[in-house]
């Protein structure tokens, strides 16, 4: 596996509920942030140029996030199928885990909206960088 791909996220007013926690909906923006990023960088393609849907998304909060707190996103792919890919998060702040989340997304066919392969090139990346093995 490469390095862990994190990125910071900040917190920014707008983001805060009346008690000065981050709402509970901004966590799901996170992790759109990061998962482009990821996209773009390690499946080396615009995110303009794919077409991917989430299909699932389940987030698990353990301790809120404050104005001042420095989050930081974690992702890594846990899983690859053939028109699929999982994605796990850790949303870190002053080093402790502030949630977990999971989220499915599925490429589809940009005309159709069927669920399409994923192109092979962008799977040996996911391969490559997460260290994941090709199916035998």
């Amino acid at each position: 596996m490469s390095e862990e791909f994190t990125r910071e996220v900040p917190v920014r007013f707008r983001d805060l509920d009346p008690l000065n926690h981050v709402n509970h909906a901004v966590y799901a923006s996170y992790l759109e942030s990061v998962r482009i990023d990821y996209i773009e960088e390690v499946f080396g393609q615009r995110l303009r140029e794919l077409s991917f849907v989430i299909a699932n998304l389940e987030l698990s909060y353990r301790r809120p996030i404050e104005y001042g707190d420095e989050p930081v996103v974690a992702l890594w792919v846990t899983d690859l199928g053939e028109t699929s890919c999982t994605m796990a998060y850790e949303i870190r702040a002053d080093g402790e885990v502030a949630a977990t989340a999971e989220t499915v997304m599925v490429h589809t066919d940009a005309e159709t909206g069927s669920p399409a392969p994923i192109d092979e090139d962008v799977r040996e990346r996911i391969r490559e960088y997460e260290g994941l093995e090709a199916p035998s």
